[in-house]
């Protein structure tokens, strides 16, 4: 075969090969089909947000959710309306080859009726680091960025291991998370905290309550006795003050009450291992003196 034409056919097999479909399962088990890589991608949630950027396909962003604030360029992205109250018509009008949804966030209704004009939605729902790692590889596929994706994957799932070398067996510590004070909220063991939770050696007291995002009583607080505390540290009522009027919780009563950064707790992102290490350190800072470090 002549040069020329065997370049013709290199091109014409690297130009299908670029077109291919793609097929990969959401966080849910559904198939997400697309004939080609998406080049328009919209992000319901700012977690999912944050691991579009990580596995590459920050250039094929076209719209987000409010509060996608990271990365930076996340915040230059039109809005798409509140995770709770989407603005379908803006969507619509960003013309999205692929919606990225939050399956706990993003209302049904609303995804079924962007479903009723054809766009294929991706459902993520991360509740353990290897689902992370897994999406991390997942969206690049859909975004034709493989390279970036398998490559932030092994990142995350490296730092993950060195994170469960360092403390997977350090003695258990009861915690309470409140993510809201009025009413006093927390969540549930099958959310992401719980499983950070878990890799730095502590139990969530509710972890047993059927609802992810429960409602729980100052009193069922008490009866529990956490020897741990934490609160997001952006809160603007000073959430842990509330607790140190009860001098006979083990929390106040030893000052093991913390607040952590919330957005990279509460967020299923890359930045969920940021937040691993702080909570490790504030579970490792409770244990003194029943351990030498």
């Amino acid at each position: 075969m002549r040069p020329a034409a065997l370049a013709l056919l290199l091109g014409a097999t690297l130009a299908s090969a670029a077109c291919a479909a793609v097929t990969v399962k959401d966080d849910l088990g559904n198939e997400v089909t697309l004939a080609q890589p998406a080049r328009r991608i919209i992000s319901l949630a700012p977690h999912v947000t944050e691991l579009l950027y990580a596995a590459g396909a920050g250039d094929k962003l076209v719209g987000a959710s409010n509060f996608s604030d990271f990365p930076a360029a996340a915040t230059r992205l039109p809005s798409v309306g509140s995770f709770a109250t989407l603005d379908l018509e803006r969507v619509l009008n960003l013309k999205p080859d692929l919606i990225v949804a939050w399956h706990s966030g993003n209302k049904p209704s609303q995804l079924a009726r962007l479903r009723g004009f054809g766009i294929p939605i991706y459902e993520s729902q991360p509740a353990d680091f290897g689902t992370i790692a897994d999406s991390l590889e997942k969206l690049a596929r859909l975004a034709g960025s493989e390279s970036v994706g398998t490559t932030a994957a092994q990142d995350f799932r490296a730092r993950w291991q060195a994170l469960q070398t360092r403390y997977g067996n350090r003695p258990e510590v009861s915690v309470f998370y409140q993510i809201w004070s009025q009413p006093l909220m927390t969540l549930n063991g099958r959310h992401m905290v719980s499983s950070v939770l878990k890799l730095c050696g502590g139990r969530n007291i509710f972890a047993d309550l059927p609802q992810l995002a429960p409602t729980v009583t100052m009193e069922a607080v008490l009866t529990a006795d956490p020897q741990v505390i934490l609160a997001p540290g952006d809160a603007t009522d000073q959430p842990l003050e509330r607790w140190r009027q009860f001098g006979r919780l083990q929390a106040v009563r030893k000052n093991h009450l913390y607040q952590v950064n919330a957005d990279w707790l509460n967020r299923a992102g890359p930045r969920i291992l940021e937040a691993a290490s702080e909570v490790c350190e504030r579970l490792d800072a409770a244990r003194v003196p029943h351990q030498q470090r």
